[in-house]
């Protein structure tokens, strides 16, 4: 396998799950680009704008700490090799590796569509999760401004908005998290995966720097903002060795919690995360998946309920301990999230005033 500059997959394999074929031949022009032009080794990013007509997705998970969630994109040019969202472009017939990365879709309506759920008499609030799925800060946010309006939204509606990210971009917002930070209205939390920049480049290619997350979660601490770093994902023998120092760097800008996250293959993100290694790392790839599997089960992902969550064994717990004690020696507490939907109050429609 051979690395492509600036993306972290390696392959664009349409996925076999739903027993497609990986591509329709039909006696186009596009059959044979690649006997013509040879390989397209820098595909571009390209967005399709969708119109849903829902944008609020609801949960019944037993181990996520939310039952709702909005996701403003899909697909993420971040090129996360580990990202757990990759098997969603599966249902849209598109490749996991590549298509994910470059062919994404952005949901314009998505504020306007958020705002009729939360107008309707019976709509109940609690926490709305960002960053579930695909990160609400890629680079196409700068363009789209989604995040920023379904969050203007919810500072309207006094909702309550937790997010997960890994990009510095979160700071262009600083002014709407400010004021929802006096409201008890928001939680952030940035992940951060290593602190070698170099390292970074090839797990997570478009994602900002280590050093720039770092920072932005010091300028959120700084500003009141209840944020927390999240050590995600330790990748075994990739990874791992930068957990405490993590850990130390993220108390140094002032940040109170921490939590950390073994990474999780599920479905093509197995396949191609092993891609990634032997294009990457061949000296090391069969320590790093004997010791995923050893850590669940077996097996290169734990599908199940809960126990995908809680890694098993002794490598499992050695991460564990590791962690606790370097929170404990630098002063970070467990994550709490405790926000307020006492307040929420209904947003008026079709240029309507609400009576309260």
């Amino acid at each position: 396998m051979v690395a492509i500059k600036g993306r972290g997959a390696v392959s664009a394999e349409v996925s076999r799950r739903f027993s497609l074929p990986n591509r329709e031949v039909d006696g186009d022009w596009l059959d044979a680009v690649e006997d013509i032009d040879g390989p397209q080794r820098h595909p571009a990013t390209t967005v399709t704008e969708e119109h849903p007509r829902s944008i609020l997705s609801f949960n019944q998970s037993p181990d996520v700490p939310f039952d709702r969630s909005v996701n403003a994109y899909r697909g993420c040019e971040h090129g996360c090799i580990y990202c757990f969202a990759r098997p969603t472009h599966a249902y849209h017939d598109l490749s996991p590796g590549l298509d994910f990365e470059t062919r994404l879709f952005a949901k314009p309506d998505a504020a306007r569509l958020l705002r009729e759920t939360l107008a309707k008499p019976g709509y109940k609030p609690a926490p709305i999760a960002m960053g579930t799925n695909t990160d609400p800060y890629q680079p196409i946010e700068g363009c789209y401004r989604i995040t920023r309006q379904v969050l203007e939204l919810c500072l309207e509606t006094r909702h309550p908005v937790t997010i997960t990210t890994k990009s510095d971009r979160v700071l262009r917002d600083l002014d709407l998290l400010e004021e929802m930070a006096r409201l008890d209205l928001i939680a952030v939390g940035i992940s951060v995966t290593s602190l070698d920049p170099a390292l970074s480049r090839l797990l997570e290619p478009r994602a900002a720097a280590p050093a720039k997350r770092l920072a932005a979660l010091g300028r959120l601490a700084a500003a009141g903002v209840p944020v927390h770093v999240s050590v995600a994902p330790v990748i075994p023998a990739i990874t791992d060795h930068f957990l405490e120092v993590i850990l130390e760097a993220a108390a140094s800008h002032g940040v109170p919690s921490a939590t950390w996250i073994i990474v999780r293959l599920p479905h093509e993100v197995a396949p191609l995360f092993r891609e990634w290694l032997q294009a990457h790392f061949p000296d090391r790839a069969g320590k790093v998946m004997a010791t995923i599997r050893s850590i669940r089960g077996g097996r290169d992902n734990d599908p199940n309920f809960v126990t995908r969550m809680k890694p098993q064994g002794v490598w499992a717990d050695l991460f564990r301990r590791r962690f606790r004690l370097a929170a404990h020696r630098h002063g970070l507490g467990g994550v709490q999230v405790n926000l307020d939907s006492s307040n929420f109050r209904r947003p008026a429609t079709d240029g309507q005033l609400s009576l309260l």
